[in-house]
């Protein structure tokens, strides 16, 4: 049984989905790793290093010619194309905005996992992708948005006088939200932050920052995420940042919910209301934006003088660490797939394991992920 792993191809991808050391344990379970050439090469992983691991280095279409196909972004246009029948597509595959290709994984008779869609459960910990690129995308945000501000984080005494620490808003504390607090106070900031889930005041506090606003009724779901808030009680976090926001000389904002858009949070007029200088970096611009104006992958300077920063792919510029955590998640996914036999590996789909049926997009022809079938 062969697993291919190939060089991605979308524009700004640097991370793989494979390394050296998952490589080692894909061949003890018996399977013929095909690695495409240079497929590591941006995340810091040397064609020598795969093939010390037990890979075959080949060509695009033979990494292609798998039986488990590892992807790190969905398919490109070129690669649907590649697609073969009865083929186990693994990967972060952003389903929710591309139903179309959802649609044509079936079509294609290819069996697709979606690694965002696995439930929130102790036992997914280990494959959890959007926790693992999550954490150095809130480390990330931190130190982009200090890089973009032209004073210093930390409290510094000199004989001259002291210089006062930046203080620095998080908005979210999920996993990225969580990261960026830390990070933040590691470098000596003043930290506060807000959420609406129930846990995350006691999280908040726990990193050394400062709760503010408020907790609704209710205001996670099941999976543990922050649901979209009633009009009343956007209209009272709207007040909560407008007034807050005002004092701060950095804010991160970090809300998303799984298959919506991003909520706006932080809208022109707070931003006009910063002091000239601040910087407001939206990890969620690529999904809709949580601040009015943010721009994937861009810096916007307002006439006021602050900078606001737009997350793209946050993750893909820490590809050396991305990409060793994400194929880590990868390899313990695809261990539940995969048992070692005597006369080889066997693959076995078994959807009365709620990880396996969790994660399952299309098989068989069909799309079979309830939240996906209309």
């Amino acid at each position: 049984m062969k697993l291919g792993i190939p060089k991605e191809t979308r524009d700004a991808e640097l991370r793989v989905a494979g390394s050296a050391d998952t490589v080692k344990r894909y061949a003890g379970l018996g399977l013929e790793v095909l690695v495409e050439k240079g497929a590591g090469v941006a995340a810091g992983i040397a064609d020598e290093a795969f093939q010390k691991a037990g890979a075959k280095l080949v060509d695009r279409a033979a990494a292609f010619d798998a039986d488990i196909l590892l992807k790190v972004q969905r398919p490109t246009d070129d690669e649907m194309g590649m697609l073969e029948k009865d083929q186990v597509l693994i990967g972060a595959l952003d389903p929710y905005p591309n139903r179309d290709q959802v649609k044509a994984y079936a079509e294609k008779g290819v069996t697709a996992f979606s690694m965002e869609l696995l439930p929130r459960t102790t036992r997914a910990q280990a494959m959890d992708v959007l926790s693992s690129q999550a954490n150095l995308a809130g480390y990330k945000a931190v130190v982009d948005a200090m890089g973009a501000y032209n004073r210093v984080l930390s409290m510094m005494m000199t004989a001259a006088g002291t210089v006062t620490p930046a203080k620095i808003f998080i908005v979210g504390a999920g996993v990225a939200g969580l990261q960026a607090i830390a990070t933040a106070r590691r470098m000596g900031a003043v930290v506060t932050a807000t959420d609406v889930r129930p846990a995350a005041r006691e999280e908040i506090e726990s990193l050394g920052a400062k709760f503010v606003g408020f907790i609704p009724e209710g205001g996670a779901t099941k999976g543990g995420y922050a649901r979209a808030l009633t009009e009343d009680e956007q209209k009272k976090q709207a007040e909560m940042v407008a007034e807050h926001i005002k004092s701060q000389d950095i804010v991160v904002t970090t809300a998303q919910i799984p298959g919506r858009k991003a909520p706006r949070i932080v809208t022109g007029a707070m931003v006009a209301s910063m002091k000239r200088g601040s910087v407001v970096f939206d990890l969620a611009a690529e999904t809709g934006g949580n601040v009015e104006g943010a721009e994937p992958g861009e810096t916007v300077e307002t006439e006021g003088g602050v900078k606001i920063l737009g997350a793209r792919n946050l993750p893909a510029k820490l590809a050396p660490a991305s990409s060793v955590l994400y194929a880590r998640n990868l390899n313990n996914f695809v261990a539940l797939l995969v048992t070692k036999g005597e006369g080889g590996p066997k693959l076995e789909i078994d959807t009365k394991d709620e990880l396996i049926a969790g994660a399952l997009l299309t098989r068989d022809g069909q799309i079979v992920h309830p939240n996906l079938k209309s």
